[in-house]
Formats: structure tokens, sequence, C-alpha cells
């Protein structure tokens, strides 16, 4: 077997398990390294408080370092919770001869806000070893107590960064996550260089309990396996964005990212092209359903779980057709990346209403409207009118643009169960139905064709 990059965590032990040195080795295996660890304080802690740290002897935690770097080829390495100053002074002179990249994550205070840095040792971390890293990876507060520039804007954030640098690390990276903005900005600085932003949008989310250690585990994950900085810290701010979409409340206070969620999204794979082939044989044999299907084709579509783009939205590869027979014909087969229109009518939808997991095409006819409107659907429509220029017809560009205005200006936009396109010249007048799953779905679908072949005194 190919040997895995092997990534050293040197920081603190959290009980409940997501933070700290189980969070890094969460990350570290997620993102394909190997990941060993050095471990600098025992806590005792839930996701509502930490009630108590008990730390080895310095001695020791030079000890456990040693002996790991005597045996093991370490890539790459990060450091989150060194906690006292002897502890830092043991372990600086055995940093300070190796030859792998280093991430310093100078964790002050936990989130829950207890101190997990001695005021003692703050000037420890700065004389031995912010001078050894390739990159120093603190928050705003962080920021301020190392440097005591008071950070309010984008100047004072430049300001702390170059005084960072003058500390001696190569490079910094101010994260933006305790900012009141809609998206988190990230200012990466390094010596002799323009400040660069790597920014993702904001989750809304209370499950942030370890995410600077989540982040610089993944970065000096990336930096293990030969990756450029800035594709490092892309790839880890991607992975810590996910992770936080995917989280979920874990005790009575505020959880943490969940660290599986690149695989919960691979593993859903399969099943998604299993459930959407069966809907095609469904839909294949589902009488009166030819007649809703829209000159240009139909299709349907189906998102992995936190789908970003349409490559992880499965649909069938040459679409659905009518035939002049009236026979309904579902062509090609279930693939990701398929339907570009649909798809991206789903995602629009999803990030106003992410319980959403699939869409279908239909043609808007006068007998599918009234159905919807007999069945009490709560449909949306886009505005062709008002479509910007910059927004073009290809590529599935007007469908993103106008099914997110079109749901962001309901006022109940989880309610919203289609989005119908009035069409124009050229453009045939289309629906999307809505739905959590591809039951639900099916189930939709069948009391619209019901509504409709039940007569036409609705």
């Amino acid at each position: 077997m190919t040997r895995l990059p092997c990534i050293l965590t040197i920081a603190g032990s959290d009980s409940g398990g997501g933070a700290g040195i189980q969070a890094d080795l969460k990350t570290i295996a997620m993102l394909g390294g190997y990941g060993a660890s050095v471990i600098t304080a025992l806590t005792a802690q839930n996701t509502r408080a930490v009630t108590g740290i008990q730390a080895p002897t310095a001695k020791f935690v030079a000890r456990q370092l040693q002996t790991v770097l005597d045996d093991i080829q370490v890539d790459g390495a990060k450091t989150g919770m060194l906690f006292s100053e002897p502890i830092i002074r043991a372990i600086a002179p055995i940093l300070s001869a190796r030859r792998f990249p280093l991430v310093v994550d100078p964790v002050c205070v936990a989130t829950s806000g207890a101190k997990l840095l001695k005021a003692e040792a703050v000037d420890a971390m700065v004389d031995l070893i912010f001078p050894l890293a390739d990159l120093v990876t603190p928050n705003r507060p962080e920021a301020e107590l190392f440097t005591g520039v008071e950070i309010r804007d984008r100047d004072d954030v430049f300001r702390a960064a170059r005084i960072l640098l003058d500390m001696g690390p190569r490079a910094v990276l101010i994260k933006g996550g305790h900012a009141d903005s809609l998206a988190v900005t990230d200012w990466f600085v390094a010596a002799g260089a323009e400040p660069v932003p790597f920014m993702q949008q904001r989750v809304d989310t209370a499950c942030t309990h370890g995410t600077g250690c989540t982040l610089s585990a993944a970065i000096a994950t990336g930096l293990g396996q030969g990756m450029e900085m800035d594709a490092a810290i892309l790839r880890a701010q991607k992975y810590l964005n996910l992770a936080l979409r995917a989280a979920y409340r874990l005790g009575e206070g505020g959880g943490p990212p969940n660290h599986l969620a690149p695989w919960i999204k691979e593993r859903a794979r399969a099943g998604i092209l299993r459930d959407l082939d069966r809907l095609g044989r469904r839909l294949a044999a589902m009488p009166g359903l030819h007649a809703l299907v829209p000159r240009v084709g139909a299709n349907v579509a189906v998102a992995l779980p936190h789908a970003e783009d349409d490559s992880e939205v499965a649909a069938f590869s040459c679409g659905i057709v009518g035939s002049r027979r009236g026979d309904l014909v579902v062509a090609g087969f279930p693939e990701f990346g398929a339907s570009a229109h649909t798809s991206a009518t789903l995602l629009a939808c999803r990030r106003l209403n992410p319980e959403l997991g699939c869409a279908m095409t239909l043609a808007l006819t006068p007998q599918v409207r009234s159905a919807l409107d007999h069945l009490d659907m709560t449909v949306v429509w886009m505005d062709r009118e008002g479509r910007p220029q910059y927004v073009g017809e290809t590529g599935g560009r007007f469908e993103a643009w106008g099914a997110f205005e079109a749901v962001r200006n309901h006022p109940a936009s989880a309610t919203v169960e289609a989005v119908a396109d009035p069409g124009g010249f050229g453009c045939e007048p289309l629906v999307r139905l809505l739905a959590e799953d591809v039951a639900s779905l099916s189930a939709k679908l069948c009391r619209v064709i019901d509504c409709i072949r039940s007569g036409d005194d609705y």
C-alpha cells in the first residue's frame, strides 16, 4: 500500500471529542493523512464547559515528541494548546531541528471561555514557537492578545499581521470567524507580499467548537502532502465549511463541526444513483406523465447531502422525453453532473431550504397550473423581465439566479414546493417540483397527475 503522509499534532486532549487532539486526528484521517500525536494536557470538558485541566510534565511532553520523531517520518505538523511555559521551552529545541512544515495555532481560550494558555506562557510562545512556524493561524482575539492591536477593520488586520510577522513566522493567517459579516474572510499575509483574502460563506450554526483546531490540522495535512500554502488553506477552508454545514447538536452546548462530512457525502453516492434509477423505471410506467414532458425534455435532479455544485447532483444523462406514440422514455442513465438547468434550480433552492433533496422539470401547461392551484402547492415565479444583464441563459445561470430570488422573496421560503419559469421568446414555460427525497417527489408527481386526470372541473 502507498505510504500515507504522517501529520503530527502537538495539542491538548478534549474528552468531549470536538477539539484538540481528537479534532486534529479526525481531520488528518479524513483528508488522507496518518495522524500521530503529542498530548500536552488532558482536559475534562463537554460541549458546555472545561471543568478541569491536568498537564503532564514538560519533560514527558518532550519525550513524547522525541520518541515519535526518532521512529516515524513526519511530513507536517501543527501545534495547538501548549498550555505552559515549561512545555513550550521543552519542545522548542526539538522542533527547531525539524525538516517538515509547521503550522502554529496559538490556542489561548476555548470556545466555552476556559483559558488554555497560561498568562506566563504568552511570551514563550512569541519568543520560541512563532519563529519556527511556517504559518501562524490566530483568530481575531488571539491576534489582538499577541499584538496589542484592537482589530476593528481590515487595516487593523493588516497592522496586526505585520506585527506578527515581525515575531518570526514565515506567514500569518488571521481568521475572520469572529467578525460580524455575511462571509468569513481569513487574511493570509506572507513576508514581503500583499495580503490575500480567503473567503467562505458564513454558516449559521452554533457548532463551532474546535473550528480553529480543524482548520490548522487541515492546513498542516495539505502541507504535509506537498500542497502549496494557498492550495492547502483553500482546501482546509472548504473542508471546515462543509463540516460546519453538516454539524449537528451533540450535547446541551455548542457542538463541533462534523468531521466525517466528506465521507457521508461519498457514502451517499451509490444510494442516490440507485434511487434515481428506480425512479426512472417508475416514471417510464407512470400513466399520464408523457403529457407533462416539455418539448425540450424533462429531468430529475437528486443532490448529495450538502451538495455544492452540479457535479454533486445526479440526473439522467440524456433526460426524459416523450415519443410520438405517447410513450415516456427515460434516456441514458443516472449520472452526476448530467443536468445543468434542473440542478441549478435545486441548488439555488437548497441555499434557502437545505432540507430539499430533489427536483423534477415539467411542462407548465394550463392543466399543470390548475392542478398546482387545486392542490394548494406553494409556487414561486422566476422573473425573466427582471433578470440582470450579467445573468446569462446558458449553463443554468438564469435558473440559479431566478430560483434563488423567487424563493428568497417568498415570506415562507421553507414552504415553497415548486418554482415556475413563465418562459418567453424561445423559452418554453416550465415548472420544477421540489421535494425532500425521491419518494416524496414521486408522491407529489402522482398527486399532480391524478388531479389532472380527474377532469377539468376545478
